[in-house]
This record gives C-alpha cells, structure tokens and sequence, in this order.
C-alpha cells in the first residue's frame, strides 16, 4: 500500500520520528515491540530471518530497486499489500527522521521475542559473551565477528546494548539477525543454574577475556581449544567486573605490542575468536 506523506505529524509516521535521539529510541522501541532497520541490505536480511514488517518509509526514487524486498516481506506484493509503504521527498525525511537518508529506506520492524537462554545454547559449541557493552556501534560491530567466525550464539547481560538498535543494526551488516542471541539474568549469578553456571553446567569451559596476572596466554589456548567454549568479553574502558572474572574458569589475555594493553571490543572479539574457532 504506497502513501505520499503530507503530513509529519500523523501519528502512523511516530516510528520513523527522530531516530538520532538514542535515549529516547531506546525506552520507546523495546516497549513498542518494535526496531528499525536501515538500508536495503538490512531490510532484506531481517526479512530473510523470518521478522515481520510494520511499515517502510523511503523517497521515491528507491521505491523499484526495494520491490523485491517488499514483495518478500509482504508475501508477494511489490506494493507491500496491507503494509504502508511511506514515501516522501528527502528534506521531508531528513526532517522527520533527523539525518540524511542514503541508504535506501528505512522500515519499522515489529521486534522478535527473545529466546530463552537455555533455546539459544542447545546444540552451541561456540559462545560469545558480552557484559555491559553500552556502546551500539561496538556491540554491532561485535556481532559482525561472531557472525562471521562461526560463533553460534550470543549472551548479552542485562545492562548491555540493544543489539536491534538502528545503528547496531547498520554497523553489524544486518548479522545480528542471524547469530542466535538472548539475554543472560542474573549475571554472573550465583544459583546452580544462573550466569556463568549455566554454561558450565552445559559443558563449557568459561574464558575471560582480561587483564590478570594469571591470565593465560590466548596463544596457549590457540594451541589445543576447548571443545565447548564460551569467551566473555567486558564493557569499554572498565572491562569485566571482577565477580565475572573470579566466576570464570580461566582468564585469558591476547598478547599485545607496542605499549598497547587491549583491544576494542569488538576487534578483542574477533581475534579471540579466530584463534579458538572450530577446526572441524
């Protein structure tokens, strides 16, 4: 269904309003059920993992090019069906969205319910674990990894990022659609089956990333990697609480030069988990 937008303040048009404030996004978008998602690139992958569009929004001239997107979402119709698709000239969308749009269209997805943690490790050999990562553009960046290094689920605890945060979601190349994740409550935790226990108690050996005087070297761990790993990685700046670390089974630092002491997150992530990925 395509409508010409005339009218900024129509309340269907709310979604797609000032989508740079991110305290504001991040109250308004979990408790409405709902993400957006940038780009056709995107668009096209969230629909791929079975997520379901609320509405599109986009100036004319993407409007052919996302007919495919549009037609799969909407169950073959490239006029999206019953599915409002926006269109409006691009100052009207710089004003209502509060950037400049270049990467297509945007589309306000209804948000998926999350998983139980016990769903998301069922048959998982490889797991990343991220406490308190605030930052959207590390954390998607850090999806993008596991994504692409064979991760096959992430725990997220209770105070990290919105992994479906608009620019989580463009940093992480629409990946985070495809990587299993859930939130992990409590954490650490201190139950038979809370936190970091209920890796253990499935078999995996828990490995903090950080800066210990105990800390193994990950070369020693490159060499002969556990078959059931789980890798917790730490917020920016601060890195892992220090009940995470006592409640792991090892701590593990990657070697570092140059009077460097750690990595990004997210680049942390990845060379962690080059070095421990399945071989087989």
């Amino acid at each position: 269904m395509i409508v010409e937008v005339t009218d900024l303040d129509a309340v269907e048009l709310s979604a797609y309003a000032r989508l740079t404030d991110m305290a504001l996004r991040s109250r308004h978008e979990p408790a409405k059920g709902m993400y957006i998602a940038e780009s056709s690139l995107v668009i096209e992958r969230a629909v791929a993992a079975g997520h379901l569009p609320i509405s599109f929004l986009m100036a004319p001239k993407w409007l052919e090019s996302m007919r495919p997107v549009i037609a799969a979402a909407c169950g073959g119709h490239d006029d999206g069906g019953d599915v409002p698709v926006y269109l409006a000239k691009e100052p009207v969308l710089q004003e209502l969205t509060g950037f400049r749009m270049h990467r297509g269209a945007l589309a306000a997805m209804r948000r998926p319910s999350l998983p139980q943690v016990s769903e998301v490790l069922t048959d998982a050999r490889r797991v990343a674990v991220f406490e308190d990562v605030v930052d959207h553009t590390n954390l998607g960046a850090a999806f993008r990894a596991c994504a692409g290094l064979g991760v096959d689920a992430v725990l997220i605890t209770p105070r990290c990022a919105d992994p479906l945060y608009r620019r989580s979601i463009r940093v992480s190349m629409g990946t985070v659609f495809q990587v299993p994740w859930t939130r992990i409550d409590p954490w650490p935790g201190d139950g038979p089956q809370e936190g970091v226990e209920a890796l253990r108690s499935r078999g995996f050996a828990v490995a903090a990333l950080a800066l210990t005087d105990d800390a193994v070297s990950l070369v020693q761990m490159e060499a002969d990697p556990p078959g059931k790993l789980a890798l917790v990685l730490g917020t920016e700046g601060d890195g892992l609480r220090r009940e995470t670390i006592a409640a792991c089974d090892l701590t593990v630092q990657i070697p570092m030069a140059g009077g460097v002491d750690s990595l990004n997150v997210a680049a942390a992530a990845a060379v962690a988990l080059w070095a421990t990925r399945l071989r087989s």
